[in-house]
């Protein structure tokens, strides 16, 4: 039997989020399955060494648009698949898998205009599956052996974000990690790339940058073994930090300006801080960054490095 599952959402952390519900649907079947997902989402980086996954294809700008309906259809209609999961409400997906020849269609309700990420693909896979799912994702990555040196606390600390509105600022993990390292021995690993080079520079060049590593010259598959042997993350609501939980490790997480509901609560390796005033309410438009108590992070972080 061949299955596709389509997850078209562009980010990381979207893609994470999806894991349990992609590896419960290949159980139920018994079979490896195929993913349609967006370049975006670095799902090649991610899922490469996924024994659940057999193939990802990705949905780049070439399959966007009228050509790109067409020129997609005839790439899934080639392999021939058997059924499709679209964890999605959208009509294009839905004609494309039926002119692709694909008997079986299994979807979100078309048209759905507004959902939770983790409910709306927790409710579909159970619905599929016949079983309850978890929402905890685990990714299983090779090479990880762990050569840290035991006597440091080891932290990724997550500076980048998607926009200037999710991004605390890189003075307060500067100051953060100097107190810190008053208490204990840390180093650091600066979830960042080239585009966050000014504040991965300002970080090194700081009292706290002396042990410190940064993955501004790392894709993001060469991370995820560092990511994996840390003790915790503290940082941004930011792709980083959706691999730091799928990997196992406790995060420190500041919600500021996106949906804490749907992107903060499905894993109990996450703790969330939220701006003064707000309880499980921060959404895409709630613009907090600068009401994120610097006591209660260092307070949560000291906790975290128990």
């Amino acid at each position: 039997m061949k299955i596709l599952i389509i997850q078209q959402r562009y980010g990381i952390g979207d893609m994470v989020i999806f894991l349990p519900y992609i590896h419960a649907i290949s159980k139920k079947f018994n079979t490896a399955v195929s993913l349609l997902a967006k370049k975006s989402s670095k799902a090649n980086d991610i899922l490469g060494e996924d024994q659940h996954i057999s193939e990802i294809i990705t949905l780049d700008k070439e399959k966007d648009g009228l050509s790109g309906f067409f020129k997609l259809t005839a790439e899934l209609k080639k392999r021939k698949f058997d059924k499709v999961f679209i964890f999605n409400s959208s009509l294009r997906y839905n004609l494309i898998a039926k002119f692709s020849g694909i008997k079986s269609i299994y979807q979100y309700p078309l048209l759905r205009s507004k959902d939770n990420i983790v409910h709306s693909a927790k409710i579909f896979a159970e619905n599929v599956t016949g079983q309850a799912i978890s929402t905890e994702p685990n990714l299983k990555i090779k090479n990880i052996d762990n050569n840290n040196d035991k006597n440091f606390k080891h932290i990724c600390l997550g500076i980048s974000a998607s926009g200037p509105t999710k991004r605390w600022d890189i003075d307060n993990y500067i100051k953060l990690c100097e107190e810190l390292a008053k208490t204990k021995k840390c180093k650091f690993y600066l979830a960042g790339g080239k585009n966050d080079i000014d504040l991965i520079n300002k970080f090194k060049n700081s009292d706290a940058g002396k042990n410190c590593e940064s993955f501004e010259r790392l894709n993001i598959k060469e991370t995820l073994s560092i990511i994996k042997n840390c003790d915790c993350y503290i940082g941004n609501d930011t792709g980083f930090m959706h691999l730091a939980v799928s990997l196992g490790v406790k995060s420190l997480v500041l919600f500021m300006d996106s949906p804490v509901m749907a992107y903060g609560k499905y894993s109990s390796r996450i703790t969330v801080i939220e701006p003064k005033g707000e309880k499980n309410t921060t959404t895409h438009d709630t613009l907090g960054k600068d009401k994120i108590s610097f006591e209660e992070v260092l307070s949560k972080a000291n906790q975290i490095l128990v």
